[in-house]
């Protein structure tokens, strides 16, 4: 009699093993929405329930919602058998478990994480040297920062409301990117250094020579014709003075 009660202990265990299933972590942002991946289908008996309470069931495939506070925000698909919660807050947190008992029996519970949206990053240029640009990703609250050269990750703030980075000259043909993150969503933004910065090498003497040079052109024009303008002042007074020179030495035979 004992050993059979062992038999009948181990398979109740066995069987509630089989069923239930470890909780699994899902995160959302506030105003977003989630889908438990565990499917209660038409013609099955099942529950939902946040934390102990039964919030919504599905019988016959009627879908009745028992807590008004998920009204109009909790839905299920009648073809895929998920649950829908919408337009999330953050008091949604918590533990979420999809009772089935009938058809495919089990139990499934998801821990939900809901975190405020995260904010967009933007990019300020600090100071800019011959040799480095100094740049600063920032947003308007605290979050997770971080700053990206190609693929490889650079530095990161686990919360703050700036994270700096210096760029080197050598460098300057890379792509970075500055990202703000939390476990549910992330904003990038991906920066273009020599535009940001606005002071490199190469830029600066493709801009500036063609300008130099132009310069260089006028002045020469200028200096050319004021040239010119002196050459034939200085031709006319040599050729009125030897005319003068002229009509002096005529008149001078008559005296």
């Amino acid at each position: 009699m004992e050993s059979s009660m062992r038999v009948i202990v181990l398979l109740v265990v066995m069987r509630f093993s089989a069923s239930e299933e470890v909780k699994k972590n899902l995160t959302g942002t506030v105003g977003g929405n989630i889908t438990l991946p565990a499917p209660v289908q038409e013609e099955e008996l099942g529950y939902l329930s946040y934390g102990r309470t039964i919030i919504a069931d599905v019988k016959g495939g009627i879908f009745d919602l028992s807590e008004d506070i998920y009204k109009n925000r909790l839905q299920w698909d009648r073809n895929s058998g998920l649950f829908t919660l919408t337009e999330l807050q953050r008091n949604d947190s918590g533990i979420y478990t999809v009772d089935s008992k009938t058809g495919k029996v089990f139990t499934s519970s998801y821990k939900l994480t809901v975190y405020d949206s995260v904010p967009t990053p933007a990019v300020k240029k600090v100071s800019v040297s011959s040799e480095s640009c100094s740049l600063l990703c920032l947003v308007d609250r605290e979050t997770k920062l971080l700053w990206f050269k190609d693929e490889q990750r650079l530095n990161q703030s686990s919360s703050a409301l700036s994270l700096p980075l210096t760029v080197h000259k050598q460098d300057l043909n890379s792509s970075y990117t500055c990202v703000a993150a939390n476990p549910a969503e992330n904003k990038t933004l991906p920066v273009h250094v020599r535009t940001t910065c606005g002071d490199t090498n190469n830029d600066t003497n493709s801009s500036t020579e063609p300008r130099n040079y132009n310069i260089l052109i006028i002045i020469f024009c200028v200096l050319l014709v004021v040239i010119i303008v002196l050459a034939a002042f200085v031709m006319k007074s040599m050729y009125l003075h030897k005319e003068k020179e002229e009509k002096i030495r005529k008149l001078l035979p008559t005296i």
